[in-house]
């Protein structure tokens, strides 16, 4: 808060002295009164030249006083007065071209910071350094130091190495410990262990002057699992909950009706029965059935239906469906959590949790590899107490054997692997979301698309364009421009490209849900539906124009095909996979669609429920992705075993989807589930070399020859043979 003073005189007495700050005080927070914080979402910003082109839009609306853009969420978070509405700058944004939605600020969680990266790379950076100061030390010992020159350079040793590894490894001690207590094992044990004993054991041999300590083998130990961890950490980068998005997009405030007044209240106050007031651009608030006006709806977000569809007294409406060309009265019958888009919400939280039960590769390696260490050093210790009967020299030939197959190559072969394949999927234009995503690409048989806005562009364009003569297409694009209608748009988009004059229509005027009318050389003309029309419905989408004494004529339309569709269905079916289409669209533009591709097999008319149903079946026999971009498919994005969702995508599909395709070409599809197999193959290659490794390394640490220096320089060999091998995968 910033408070001007108003006089720099001093006075004599303080409660004058404190008038004038308490006054401003007051003012500043009369000021803070008149504004509001709204919260928007941009589903298809994703650049800095976006993010300028969002903020000075919003900061030059009269009434904004600060709007920031977060390109990680695509949000846009505003501080504006009171009277200023959500509709007022998405409108505004829209008019730049930019997507917007209004969000829930209270139903979205507090935005995490990335502090667990920070975290990590802040204890990796600890255990380099640390290691790196007591390798140096470790050379003077290596090369001949004795007795008490070796005793001071361990102690200094030790002075580094335990802060340092209490410090940098608390990960895997905090994740063994919680394994323990829970009864079970995991990879961070026997790595916990073995820092521990190689720690204990270097003291103990520092305090009794002993040859050989392991100090620099349990910082250089901690500092390449570290770099794994963090590695694994960059790409599981931690996705919201799409279950929380899709509660966010439910609009936050309502016109209740209330004896003719009406009424802007909060979405927790409706309760069922209650009127409300629904306004062209607006989106339902609540379930409900139309009791007054006339009007067509956009529900492609939630059933995927192409074309707009007509509102009118006792249609049914759901929340979230967007209200296109006049005004409704809506009487509620399901508010909150009895709302559609909740149902949908919950689906999305139960496919989340079953696609968590997935054990990624590392995981199953860990179950066969930690228990396989303690054994054999527990055999070590024993083998070598009941030869020797020396404690400390079992102790310490069991420490080594700890150490030397402690799983730093295993560590890394997971993530080194993932990040050389992530990195080469992002320049072909795909982002991965989840570290195991490539794993379970790698194994899907079946292919399921979204028809609207996945595998086509939602935007119809007219198809009989040149077999309409030019005067009918000219006083057809009059009408169309008083209409903001999609094929009303489609046809001023054709018209303009075929440099076709638009007719001296008068009275132009639209009639909400029906279509647009006016006069033409003293006739009336009209386009839009066909029973408004008096036409006969054509078994392909179309829209109607009819001049007064002549038949009516039919304008047909399809969806656009978004680039690389053709070539992405093609790709995924050579390489022998069985490929869906499941669509909430009308069965003729669906059946148009598969034929055009050739997909085998398709689905018309699927609900929300219908799809995530389906999905679920379908993995039941095998391996499914799905690809999908709006509301109606984030359940079965999260049911699928693997999802992408491309990123002109709404915000809850995108996040419900493990890999996001940010160009707008679906044939890098094909192409990564080629490179999930090449990045599979490299993991498992990994697996080989760290067992060879461990077959070679163990015999010599079970034989009492690991120094310090031979463990060190062994790990160290290892972990970089498998980065090495992982960057193949580039």
């Amino acid at each position: 808060m910033s408070v001007a003073l108003r006089s720099t005189q001093v006075s004599a007495c303080p409660a004058c002295a404190a008038a004038p700050l308490a006054e401003a005080i007051a003012a500043d927070a009369d000021q803070q009164d008149t504004t509001a914080a709204l919260m928007l979402s941009l589903p298809t910003i994703h650049c800095a030249a976006c993010i300028s082109a969002v903020e000075r839009a919003l900061n030059a609306y009269p009434g904004v006083e600060e709007a920031r853009v977060n390109l990680t969420l695509k949000r846009a978070s505003v501080q504006a007065d009171a009277a200023i509405t959500a509709e007022d700058l998405t409108k505004a944004l829209a008019d730049i071209g930019y997507e917007a939605h209004e969000l829930d600020a209270a139903a979205l969680g507090t935005t995490a910071t990335d502090r667990g990266g920070r975290d990590l790379l802040m204890r990796l950076a600890v255990a380099g350094f640390a290691s790196m100061n007591v390798m140096l030390l470790s050379v003077a010992v290596w090369s001949g130091a004795e007795a008490a020159t070796r005793d001071m350079f361990h102690w200094i040793s030790a002075a580094i190495a335990i802060p340092a590894v209490g410090f940098a490894a608390q990960p895997f001690f905090r994740n063994a410990w919680a394994a323990l207590s829970k009864g079970r094992m995991n990879m961070d044990v026997p790595i916990a262990l073995a820092i521990l004993l190689a720690l204990g054991t270097s003291l103990y041999e520092t305090a009794h002057s002993g040859e050989h300590a392991y100090f620099d083998a349990a910082l250089t130990l901690t500092f390449f699992l570290l770099a794994g961890r963090y590695l694994d950490y960059r790409t599981r980068a931690v996705a919201r909950s799409a279950a929380e998005e899709l509660t966010a997009l439910e609009v936050p405030r309502a016109l209740r009706l209330s004896d003719g007044e009406e009424t802007l209240v909060a979405i927790g106050e409706l309760q069922r029965g209650d009127l409300i007031r629904v306004k062209p651009g607006g989106r339902m608030p609540v379930d409900g059935v139309v009791v007054d006006g006339m009007s067509e709806l956009d529900r492609s977000l939630l059933t995927g239906e192409t074309l707009p569809v007509f509102a009118g007294p006792e249609t049914e409406v759901s929340a979230g469906e967007v209200n296109l060309t006049g005004p409704l009265t809506v009487r509620a019958t399901a508010v909150g959590r009895d709302s559609s888009l909740y149902r949908l919400a919950d689906l999305v939280a139960i496919a989340e949790s079953g696609r968590s039960r997935y054990t990624s590769l590392a995981d199953k390696a860990a179950k066969l590899y930690a228990p396989g260490v303690h054994i054999l050093a527990v055999l070590s210790f024993l083998g070598w107490y009941l030869y020797t009967f020396d404690l400390r020299t079992a102790l310490n030939i069991a420490a080594a054997v700890l150490i030397i197959t402690c799983p730093c190559a295993l560590g890394l072969a997971v993530p080194a692997v993932t990040t050389a394949a992530s990195g080469r999927l992002f320049r072909k234009g795909m982002l991965i979301k989840d570290g195991t995503a490539l794993e379970r690409l790698a194994d899907v048989d079946t292919v399921v698309f979204d028809k609207t806005g996945t595998l086509t562009e939602g935007k119809p364009i007219l198809t009989n364009g040149a077999e309409i003569d030019a005067d009918v297409l000219s006083i057809a694009l009059a009408l169309a421009e008083g209409s903001s209608h999609p094929l009303s748009m489609a046809i001023a988009d054709y018209a303009r490209q075929e440099n076709v004059p638009a007719a001296a229509v008068d009275g132009i005027a639209e009639q909400a849900g029906r279509g647009v009318e006016g006069a033409f050389a003293g006739k009336r003309v009209r386009l839009g539906r066909a029973d408004w029309i008096g036409a006969a419905e054509s078994p392909v989408t179309a829209t109607y124009l009819a001049i007064d004494g002549q038949a009516p004529v039919a304008f047909a339309f399809r969806d656009r095909l978004r680039r690389g569709a053709e070539e992405a269905v093609a790709g995924l079916i050579a390489q022998g996979m069985t490929v869906h289409l499941l669509s909430g669209d009308t069965e003729a533009p669906v059946a148009e669609l598969a034929s055009r591709l050739g997909i085998a097999h398709w689905t018309s008319g699927a609900l929300p429920e219908d799809k995530a149903a389906r999905v679920a079946d379908l993995s039941a026999n095998g391996q499914v992705l799905m690809v999908g971009d709006g509301l109606n498919d984030t359940a079965a994005l999260a049911a699928a075993d693997v999802s992408i969702s491309p990123a002109s995508a709404l915000d809850a599909a995108r996040v419900a989807s493990e890999i996001v395709l940010l160009g707008s070409d679906l044939s890098v599809i094909a192409d990564s589930t080629v490179t999930a197999r090449k990045a599979t193959k490299r993991i498992r290659e990994n697996f080989r070399i760290a067992t060879l490794y461990n077959v070679i390394a163990v015999p010599i640490a079970v034989a009492g020859l690991a120094t310090p220096l031979a463990a060190a320089l062994a790990m160290s060999l290892s972990s970089i043979t498998v980065s090495l091998n992982a960057l193949r995968v580039r």
